[in-house]
């Protein structure tokens, strides 16, 4: 499941703390140690999958999975009428950091398009 060096996997594993806020067998959704809204969460597939780039047909499930995941925390933490963000980041240029594959869920204050 996981991958030595890889920050995520190291939390998956128990290794690193995190303050999750939902698991299951398929994800983990914790959230960010450096927020960008008041609420910042991430979401993560158990299976280490680097970046978007490396996921195929077989992860379209996964994918979709951590999409609805992302929506029920919404309505749980009460934002989901108000409004949310969902964003992956797909390599250095996107502003991916850690290479394991993550959909950030922001909410709790107006967001501008496009995006910085």
């Amino acid at each position: 499941m996981s991958e030595h060096n890889c920050l995520f996997c190291q939390i998956l594993d128990g290794h690193i703390p995190a303050n999750i806020a939902y698991e299951d067998e398929r994800v983990m959704a914790f959230h960010d140690i450096a927020p960008q809204a008041p609420i910042h969460i991430l979401i993560i597939p158990k299976q280490h999958i680097a970046t978007i780039n490396d996921f195929t047909e077989e992860h379209q499930d996964l994918l979709g999975y951590m999409i609805l995941t992302a929506q029920k925390l919404a309505q749980e933490l009460g934002v989901a009428e108000d409004g949310y963000r969902l964003n992956f980041n797909c390599n250095r240029l996107a502003g991916q950091t850690v290479f394991h594959t993550h959909l950030h869920l922001l909410a709790g204050r107006p967001f501008s398009w496009p995006p910085g």
